[in-house]
């Protein structure tokens, strides 16, 4: 059972993690909800102890940021109007984050957090050199499967109909009428 709910809650966690500034970032309202506390004490607790977070660790959203992101998200998860911009808090600043909440939870939430953030980068890593794989084939191959590909095309293309010979072909036709015409009178001659 406990498996089942940290799989829940890692998936949760992808789920608010946005990209923000070139920095993959949590919001201090959803790191509030994991860490089962309301958003004003976690920025309470952060605001004690503002010298455990430079500028790369966490920073404020400003307004316009704040309002590009939740037209964005469109439904907005954290309830009603705001007077602050939400804090965002870079992988570095949720580590921080644990030494400044001490709850089980908060302790477990953290943990979580990490292996997402290592999952993240492990797949962005496997994904730029399976991107990289694919270039190195396409160009070693290129001009084989250029051939292939045109050949393929060739042969899907529906044959172009041959031009139709408009109106009537009178002396043709007089003319194997006539052949068969002689033909019947030396056979009755005979």
């Amino acid at each position: 059972m406990k498996t089942k709910s940290l799989l829940i809650l890692g998936e949760r966690i992808v789920q608010n993690i946005y990209l923000l500034r070139g920095q993959r970032v949590l919001l201090s309202p959803d790191l509030a909800e994991l860490y089962g506390v309301a958003p004003k004490v976690l920025v309470q607790q952060v605001k004690r102890n503002l010298e455990r977070f430079p500028p790369d660790f966490m920073f404020q959203l400003t307004r316009a940021e704040f309002v590009n992101l939740k037209s964005q998200i469109v439904t907005s998860s954290w309830g009603g109007m705001r007077r602050a911009t939400p804090y965002a808090f870079t992988e570095q600043g949720v580590a921080m984050l644990s030494s400044v909440l001490r709850s089980e939870r908060a302790v477990q939430v953290n943990i979580e957090i990490m292996r997402t953030f290592v999952r993240l980068r492990h797949s962005a890593a496997s994904y730029a050199e399976m991107a990289r794989r694919v270039d190195d084939l396409e160009n070693k191959y290129d001009a084989q499967f250029m051939e292939v590909f045109e050949a393929l095309e060739q042969l899907t293309q529906e044959p172009e109909p041959a031009p139709r010979e408009i109106g009537f072909r009178a002396r043709e036709r007089r003319t194997r009428y006539a052949a068969r015409k002689r033909k019947t009178r030396q056979t009755t001659a005979r």
